[in-house]
C-alpha cells in the first residue's frame, strides 16, 4: 500500500485512516540503562491490529509487555520505530498533543485500578468527561450510560473502598471508555481478581469493546483468558511471535 503524509496540527497523518490499521507498530525498540547493564525489553517489534480487533498480548513477567503498552499510548518514547495510532505517528506529536490524545484518543485499563478512592464509581467514570469540560448534562448521561454497560448502575453511589475487587475494575473499564476512546490499551487488567472473576471481567471486556466499536489490546499471562481475543501475540525475548 502506497503511504502519503499530511499534517494535521502538527501530527503527522500516515496514509489513508480508512483501509490502514487501528494500530501499527515498526522496528519498535526500547532499553533501559546503558552499556553492558542495558535491559533490552523491546528488540524490532512490528504488527498491526484491525480497527474493532481485540487482541491479547501475552508473555512472561518482565518480558516487556507493560513498556510496550506504554509506548503505544504515548506515555513514553522508543529507541527507535514508530507507533501509528489511528493514522497519527505519535513520534511527530509535542508534550500537549500527547497529553491530548491519551485524553480523547486512548483509553487504559490498569492491573492496580487507579481509581481515586474519595470519589464514587459516578464521580471516578466522570473524571475524564471533567478533563475535557464536557457539558454537565453529556457527561452524566454517559457516565449512566457506561455504569448501565458493566452492570453497576446500582452502584453509583459507591466508592472504591465499598466495592469488590471485580466491581472496581468494572468501574476502571467504564472510565477508560469514557471518553469514546479509538484505541483501548489494557495492563492485565485481571491480574489482582480471583479466576472466575477473571473470566467475567474478561468476557465484559469483549462485549463492551464490540458495543464501543473499540480496537482493543490486552496484556495478560492468564490462558484461560486467550480464547476470548480475536488474535493473540506473544512477547519473547523482546520480539513478537505471532502463532
Amino acid at each position: 500500500m502506497t503511504e502519503s503524509a499530511s499534517t494535521r496540527s502538527g501530527a503527522t497523518v500516515v496514509g489513508d485512516p480508512s483501509d490502514a490499521p487501528m494500530v501499527r507498530v515498526e522496528d519498535l525498540h526500547h532499553s533501559y540503562g546503558t552499556g553492558a547493564t542495558a535491559v533490552h525489553a523491546l528488540r524490532g517489534v512490528s504488527f498491526g491490529i484491525r480497527r474493532g480487533e481485540l487482541v491479547a498480548l501475552k508473555g512472561r513477567s518482565g518480558s516487556g509487555k507493560t513498556t510496550l503498552l506504554h509506548l503505544m499510548g504515548g506515555l513514553d518514547s522508543p529507541d527507535r520505530g514508530r507507533v501509528v495510532v489511528d493514522g497519527t505517528d505519535l513520534s511527530t506529536l509535542g508534550e500537549s498533543e500527547l497529553l491530548e490524545l491519551r485524553r480523547d484518543r486512548v483509553g487504559f485499563v490498569f492491573q492496580s485500578f487507579g481509581l481515586i478512592p474519595i470519589l464514587t464509581a459516578a464521580e471516578n467514570v466522570g473524571v475524564p468527561l471533567r478533563l475535557r469540560r464536557a457539558d454537565p448534562r453529556e457527561r452524566e448521561d454517559r457516565v449512566a450510560l457506561l455504569l448501565a454497560l458493566v452492570g453497576l448502575a446500582d452502584h453509583a453511589a459507591q466508592r472504591p473502598a465499598e466495592l469488590s475487587g471485580g466491581q472496581q475494575q468494572r468501574v476502571s473499564i467504564a472510565r477508560a471508555l469514557a471518553n469514546r476512546p479509538a484505541l483501548l490499551l489494557a495492563d492485565e487488567p485481571t491480574g489482582q481478581l480471583d479466576a472466575q472473576t477473571g473470566l467475567a471481567v474478561m468476557e465484559l471486556l469483549r462485549a463492551v469493546i464490540s458495543s464501543e466499536g473499540v480496537t482493543a489490546l490486552v496484556a495478560t499471562h492468564d490462558p484461560q483468558l486467550l480464547d476470548l481475543a480475536d488474535r493473540v501475540l506473544e512477547l519473547r525475548d523482546g520480539q513478537i511471535i505471532e502463532p
